[in-house]
């Protein structure tokens, strides 16, 4: 008789990997598996991080005496490959590559479908599975038009990148409350995290959502977000700075690093409810255009939304939340999920597999 009962989840982040073992829906336990950045930083590539993480979960489950006999399928979450549509896929050496090679991004989620492919194999399963990568891409065309076609997005190699896995659960979870599926409903979803991205929902399918790692949308506490194109063109012309040290302004040394050189959002709400008038006025901003991503979008569905929810780990903040819903409650309900649903979803979908449901295949 099979003793595999077990999906193990692996989440791999810039400096922790969560990872999880679960029996259908049913969390056994979760662990933060946390790398301190002197750590991080002894590796010149992400994909060098390899085994210093992969050691790391093996390690993990031999605490928790999980027996790899027991485990049924491993899932990871996807990297940065070519946009794709939404679904669970079965890892295969086309994806394991592009993961490795980071064609859109040198990312720690790139590591998922690497390590999770790699334990698999090991313990005797023909494959891992990824499910919702942040490269999903279901904009309509008129959708992808820059304003100039030198700066539009390959179709067949960029797209937009987000937090799909966590905002799809998220609107699959509030439909569930209601009794209702997801396909049922138009949701605005904002997930704000270490970077925000802000979606539209439309019966299934996310049809606009801010570029979230490089640049668009609202700022977050590591990233510009939508920042002045003549201005970065003088910055970009001045010979001050390099190609490398322009996209780590971006996307790393942004936000709230830039102005309070801080990453933590916890610290600066800390420090706004002091009377720190810095801090006050960066919450001031970031609520503020949040909230105006928020509002933009209800036009790409004439307006007709049934709900905005607020998720990621921002949303643990009650002020901040409160001022996004008095600016943005007249156009729906507005509803938080404190923290995250990714390991959940990915649960969710291992046991979709396991219970007959076929995944994509990933070309």
């Amino acid at each position: 008789m099979s003793t595999k009962k077990y999906t193990l989840v692996i989440n791999p982040g810039a400096t922790s990997t969560k990872s999880a073992i679960y029996e259908g829906e049913t969390e056994v336990f979760t662990e933060n598996l946390s790398h301190p950045i002197e750590e991080i930083q002894k590796f010149k590539e992400v994909a060098d991080q390899f085994d210093y993480r992969k050691g790391a979960i093996l390690d993990m489950l031999k605490r928790h005496n999980i027996g790899t006999d027991e485990i049924a399928i491993v899932m990871g979450r996807g990297g940065l490959t070519r946009p794709c549509e939404s679904g669970a896929y079965r890892v295969n050496d086309l994806m394991k590559k592009e993961c490795h090679d980071g064609i859109q991004g040198k990312h720690a989620c790139n590591l998922g479908a690497l390590i999770s492919d790699s334990i698999a194999s090991e313990i005797g399963l023909e494959c891992a599975y990824i499910a919702d990568p942040g490269i999903v891409d279901e904009r309509p065309e008129y959708a992808k038009i820059s304003g100039h076609p030198i700066f539009d997005l390959d179709a067949s190699h960029e797209g937009v990148i987000w937090h799909c896995l966590n905002q799809k659960m998220t609107a699959k979870l509030y439909a569930r409350e209601l009794g209702k599926h997801y396909e049922d409903l138009n949701l605005i979803i904002a997930h704000m995290g270490g970077g925000v991205s802000v979606g539209v929902h439309q019966h299934g399918r996310c049809v606009e959502v801010n570029r979230a790692l490089c640049g668009l949308g609202a700022f977050s506490p590591t990233r510009c977000g939508s920042i002045n194109a003549s201005k970065l063109i003088e910055v970009a012309c001045s010979g001050k700075y390099t190609e490398a040290q322009l996209k780590k302004m971006v996307t790393a040394e942004g936000g709230f690093v830039a102005y309070l050189g801080t990453n933590d959002a916890y610290e600066v709400e800390k420090k706004a409810l002091a009377g720190d008038k810095k801090s006050e006025l960066l919450v001031d901003a970031f609520t503020y255009q949040v909230s105006l991503e928020i509002s933009r979008l209800a036009a790409v569905v004439n307006g007709k939304v049934d709900a905005i929810l607020l998720t990621g780990g921002i949303a643990y903040s009650k002020p901040w939340m409160q001022m996004i819903t008095d600016r943005v409650g007249w156009i729906a309900p507005v509803k938080v999920y404190k923290g995250e649903n990714e390991m959940l979803a990915l649960a969710i979908c291992g046991k979709e597999i396991l219970d007959g449901v076929a995944p994509k295949e990933y070309k």
